[in-house]
This record gives C-alpha cells, sequence and structure tokens, in this order.
C-alpha cells in the first residue's frame, strides 16, 4: 500500500512562496501519477494540478496556472508543489493523491497540509 505524506505548509504572506511536499513510502513512486487538491473552510475540494508518472506531462487549475509548478524526484519518492505568488484564496488544506494515470480515479490520499496566506 502506499502512503503519502504532506509537508511544508504554514503561514505566508500574500506574494509570497511556500513549497509543500508529498513524500511516499511503501510503494515505489515511479508507477503512479500525483494529483494536488486542496480545500478551504466551507468550500469543496478542487484539484491544484497533477503529474505523470514519468514527470514529462503536468496539468494545472487555471485559478494557479503561472503561480505554481509540480515536480518530482522518483529516487526520492517525492512530489513537490511550488506555490508563489500567493493570494488569500490560495489558503487551504492542500492534498496530494496518487493515481495511474492523471485521468484516472485517485487510489490513495494523504492526510494533508495546511497553507495560510495572511498578512
Amino acid at each position: 500500500q502506499l502512503r503519502l505524506v504532506e509537508s511544508g505548509g504554514g503561514l505566508v504572506q500574500p506574494g509570497g512562496s511556500l513549497r509543500l511536499s508529498c513524500a511516499a513510502s511503501g510503494l515505489t513512486l515511479d508507477y503512479y501519477a500525483i494529483s494536488w487538491f486542496r480545500q478551504a473552510p466551507g468550500k469543496e475540494r478542487e484539484g491544484v494540478g497533477c503529474i505523470s508518472r514519468s514527470g514529462r506531462s503536468r496539468n494545472y487549475a487555471d485559478s494557479v496556472k503561472g503561480r505554481f509548478t509540480i515536480s518530482r524526484d522518483n529516487a526520492r519518492n517525492t512530489v513537490y508543489l511550488q506555490m508563489n505568488s500567493l493570494k488569500p484564496e490560495d489558503g487551504a488544506v492542500y492534498y496530494c493523491a496518487s493515481s495511474t494515470g492523471c485521468s484516472d480515479g485517485m487510489d490513495y490520499w494523504g492526510k494533508g497540509t495546511l497553507v495560510t496566506v495572511s498578512s
């Protein structure tokens, strides 16, 4: 079974940056595409983006395109979400999840890490 653990969340000022990590254990990450989701209080969970197993394909939600970047280091079994130019509306609990491909349903989920964007 694949276990995913997010880290790197915290409090950041608007315009600032954070890098979230999604560390995998239990199975090799090479076999999985990894997606990032977020859920703000009182709102539905939304997809942020996805990176393919090889890392050659990535897609992003319109709301984060140009500001967020997903990357992966399969040797370290870790996927990253670099978030720049953060806005208050980016504040949420961020989750990573695995799937066979970016168009497939999610198999495993992490427990999330909280990002707060506030001055």
